[in-house]
């Protein structure tokens, strides 16, 4: 399966008539250029805004990436404001609340003089959803799925150097189209490429750096140099690799001739001796410098990549660089909460190293591409990665979604996906679908399945292929045991959604199938990662999800009911987050991610206390929920009560103290790492520790704190570029007299900022708290809030500051340089 790249040049070429092609950013800084800045921007259905005589003086400006679901500004319909909560929203608990409809971006550009001969394109690295392209009111585009990147070249369409040019797009999010909340608008980059005729393509280049033996590594190197001009051209082709700490380590220059009009494929093979291998620890990354020189130099593109080896086998199980590791992981939307789905490049970092501070090794993109700097982080910080492009095939789930343009575009779509992302070393698997209707119909299922992964190997055959599978409540009348296999047998890595009960029997059946939990929910954690610990054909699990995301709003929630109520999948208004992540939208752990920590070996011991239920009521805990439990000893109204305390740890037997009194020792349950106390209430100091034999080891800690005295500010970073692509994020905590966070204080505040630079987002991690979420006045929720701030490009100070009623005002200077 993973070695061979080209099946022949033919087929290259063949090919290259139907894949968009993409310039990659280079050292050449003309080359790629950023036109984020200075759109108008119009929300709402408009007639003629795509022709260059429409006047658009009054459309609002902004920057690039935007998402106006997310928009501050608020739009009147029919009386009503909207945005970014509303009653009137069509996707309601799916897309949070939130509101989309139709959107306009118009912008201004000029060719230089020196640019009359080039290649101009337009590279969108993504806009939701289906996108309309016009230059100078001629239509140069249509893109249907909202995560796929597409580059258009639009010199055709272009005027003379000197005249203005007006590009025209028309972005529509309307209708009921995804099952999670999306975003609206051209959410992520927009770039403007030149190229001489004679040019290189990042796309068209990969580098398996796949094969290791002994101390050498044998690089396979294909590329394919486009000559779009008409007179054949003699030019020089050099390639150079540099080791992570940019040493040249390989260099060759070849000779070439390109006929005009041509494209011509070349592949190379040599070894680096002494590599330094790409893992989760150690992510260690070399470049490729590519340039094609002619008469003056044609064009040079710069290629990151890693040196390692992936095996996966029942017997061993996914070995990295010919080690066992289990995956830890953990399923991921695109959007970066209280932003909404502008993808800025330190917000898309900052889920990648949230993730890594918690123990994830790998990460499952839930449902679609990711953006190019999420990879890009993932390779400089070692998150393994699952690539997804589908969450449906020909079968709707919604009715405006992507299942009607599946059959004519998701070859496209697929193959963009392979050939944007396979340099990434980070990315292991590529998922053509997650719960797809059709997976075991036959024939469809089948016949799908392997046109995709068929596509897939025309560019890539250095990785596995995968699914996501889920049980057939959508097919009555399919079982698991008699027609589960034909959704797994095209694949080489079988994911299992929710279907942790049926590894052991379906190893009995298929010995040499290769499974993971491709989603799973925290509360059978323990039962999940039991399984996966002792058996080698269990490569890992992914927990849904890794972080909270918007929308499938309150899809993770406990109730108490009363006899005869019934908990729905989903929580209406006021809820807009799915709440089901480990991490909420602060950057902070819950309760589950704590006991996560006792199950990846983590953390020795943990604790958590649950407040009992009202009179006549029970807890319901929904399927993808958690106890209604917390990391704190807060409860005034509570004395004498009796409160469950859960102590989480793998030692055999833990004690547990209540101001110094020994009030219990428990054995610790082997399968759910668990002892469970009750304990009335008093406020003080609570106590867990662990025992080794008779001796006391790790113990944890939970305090009665006083009342508000301070506010506490701490950013993730004091210095930060002048740059609109880098933020800080500053965390809120209300303290008392000594320092400790209130984890029960939910206090109004006010935030400011001066300098250069502003808040661009604020609130706090609570699912239903619309009032707070991206408000200059949040509510602190369990003690904190958190302000987002990003600079305006200039270099200097930003200064942050945070008020509340009664308590002395905090201050934050972030240095912009």
């Amino acid at each position: 399966m993973m070695n061979n790249y080209f099946e022949s040049s033919v087929r290259l070429l063949a090919l290259l008539v139907l894949i968009p092609c993409f310039i990659a950013e280079s050292s050449a800084s003309e080359r790629k250029v950023s036109i984020n800045e200075n759109w108008k921007f119009y929300r709402g259905c408009i007639a003629n805004a795509e022709q260059t005589s429409f006047k658009d003086a009054q459309w609002r400006i902004l920057d690039l990436p935007h998402d106006w679901s997310m928009d501050p500004v608020p739009v009147q319909r029919e009386g009503i404001t909207i945005g970014p909560f509303s009653r009137m929203s069509v996707g309601g608990a799916d897309t949070g609340q939130t509101v989309g409809g139709e959107g306009w971006y118009r912008k201004e550009f000029t060719i230089q003089t020196e640019d009359a001969n080039k290649i101009i394109s337009l590279y969108f690295e993504g806009a939701y959803n289906q996108t309309e392209v016009w230059i100078n009111g001629q239509k140069a585009c249509f893109n249907p799925y909202g995560y796929i990147p597409f580059k258009i070249d639009i010199h055709p369409y272009c005027n003379a150097p000197g005249i203005r040019n007006i590009i025209a797009v028309k972005v529509v999010n309307e209708g009921l189209n995804s099952r999670w909340y999306a975003g609206s608008g051209i959410y992520r980059h927009v770039w403007l490429m030149k190229t001489d005729k004679v040019h290189l393509d990042e796309w068209d280049t990969f580098i398996d750096a796949s094969k290791v033996e002994g101390k050498k590594a044998t690089v396979d190197l294909h590329s394919i140099l486009h000559n779009s001009g008409k007179e054949k051209v003699t030019a020089h082709l050099k390639i150079q690799i540099f080791s992570p700490q940019g040493e040249e380590v390989y260099s060759t220059t070849q000779p070439v001739n390109i006929s005009g009009e041509t494209n011509i494929p070349i592949s190379l093979t040599f070894d680096i001796k002494k590599p330094e291998l790409w893992s989760v620890d150690t992510p260690s990354l070399y470049t490729a410098h590519l340039s094609l020189k002619s008469k003056k130099l044609s064009d040079e593109i710069t290629v990151p990549f890693g040196i390692r080896t992936v095996e996966f086998s029942a017997e061993k199980g996914f070995l990295l660089n010919e080690k066992p590791l289990k995956l830890k992981g953990g399923c991921l939307h695109h959007d970066n909460g209280l932003l909404g789905a502008v993808a800025i490049n330190r917000a898309e970092e900052r889920k990648v190293e949230l993730m890594k501070a918690n123990g994830f090794n790998a990460v499952r993109c839930s449902h679609n591409l990711p953006s190019e700097y999420f990879l890009q982080a993932c390779d400089r910080l070692g998150l393994l990665v699952i690539d997804e492009v589908f969450d449906q095939w020909q079968q709707a789930k919604r009715p405006q979604d992507y299942h009607q343009f599946f059959d004519e575009w998701s070859e496209h779509d697929i193959a963009t996906m392979v050939r944007r992302d396979r340099n990434h070393p980070s990315i292991i698997m590529w998922s053509i679908g997650n719960e797809i209707a059709e997976r075991a119909d036959e024939p469809t299922g089948e016949i799908i399945a392997r046109k995709l992964i068929a596509t897939i190997h025309r560019y890539d055959t250095s990785r596995a292929t995968t699914a996501a599978v889920n049980s057939f409540w959508d097919r009555r009348d399919f079982s698991w045991e008699k027609d589960s296999e034909r959704a797994f047998r095209n694949l080489d890595i079988s994911g299992y959604n929710y279907q942790w009960k049926e590894y052991e029997k379906d190893h009995a059946r298929f010995p040499q199938r290769i499974m993971y939990g491709s989603e799973s929910v925290p509360k059978e954690a323990a039962q999940n990662w039991n399984l996966i610990d002792k058996n080698s054909y269990l490569i890992g699990d992914f927990v849904w999800t890794a972080l909270d995301y918007l929308g499938e709003a309150g899809l993770a929630h406990t109730l108490e009911l009363a006899p005869g109520e019934h908990s729905p999948q989903f929580m209406g208004w006021p809820w807009y987050n799915a709440w089901c992540g480990d991490i909420d939208f602060c950057g902070d752990k819950k309760p589950q991610s704590y006991y996560r920590d006792i199950l990846w070996k983590r953390r020795d011991i943990s604790l958590a206390v649950q407040p009992p239920v009202a009179k006549g009521k029970r807890e319901d805990i929904n399927y993808w929920g958690w106890k209604n439990e917390f990391l704190s000893w807060n409860w005034k109204g509570y004395e004498g009560k009796t409160m469950a305390v859960h102590v989480y740890s793998r030692s055999p037997k833990v004690r547990l103290y209540l101001n110094d009194r020994l009030l219990g020792e428990k054995e610790v349950n082997p399968d759910t790492y668990t002892a469970s106390f009750e304990v009335p209430y008093e406020p003080g100091q609570l106590k867990a520790v662990n025992l080794k034999g008779k001796k006391e080891t790790t113990s944890t800690e939970l305090y009665t704190t006083g009342i508000p005295a301070m506010i506490h500010l701490t950013a993730d970073r004091m210095k930060i570029k002048a740059d609109k692509n880098d933020l800080s994020y500053i965390k809120v905590e209300i303290l008392d007299k000594d320092g400790k966070l209130i984890p029960d204080c939910s206090i109004p505040l006010e935030i400011k900022s001066t300098g250069k630079g502003s808040v661009i987002a604020a609130g706090n991690g609570s699912a239903d708290d619309m009032k707070s979420f991206r408000s200059l006045k949040p509510k602190t929720f369990r003690g904190k809030a958190i302000a987002i701030v990003q600079p305006n490009a200039e270099k200097g100070t930003i200064t942050l500051t945070v008020s509340a009623e009664g308590l002395p005002e905090a201050a934050i200077v972030i240095e912009t340089y």
